[in-house]
């Protein structure tokens, strides 16, 4: 594993990396730095934790307008629907799995009986 030293808003920072991906790993800080200077040019200096936070948000924008370009109008709340009604029919798997092993339990007591 390789370590790189990333230097974002003049504090270095030592980062951990896949062997060949320091390059790749050296661009995402310069991302994340060019995003930190766009904010200092509109308000002003702020603390460390503020920029980052700020600089994650706009990056977390960015992202969010990427994806609505390249899905189809609808898919994201689609896909976000779609979580949902997985996460409640897994919920019902398990209530009925459950019902199962009872009902198995309770045939394999009056089988001994």
């Amino acid at each position: 594993m390789a370590q790189v030293t990333v230097r974002i808003n003049g504090y270095a920072y030592a980062v951990g990396c896949e062997d060949g991906q320091e390059p790749h790993l050296q661009s995402m800080a310069a991302q994340v730095e060019r995003r930190i200077e766009r904010i200092k040019s509109i308000g002003g200096q702020s603390g460390e934790a503020r920029l980052l936070a700020l600089a994650a948000l706009l990056m977390a924008d960015e992202l969010h307008d990427l994806a609505a370009e390249k899905l189809p109008s609808g898919t994201a709340s689609a896909l976000a629907e779609g979580e949902q009604a997985r996460t409640l029919m897994m919920q019902r798997a398990q209530l009925v799995a459950g019902l199962a092993d009872r009902a198995e339990a309770i045939a394999a007591a009056l089988e001994r009986d």
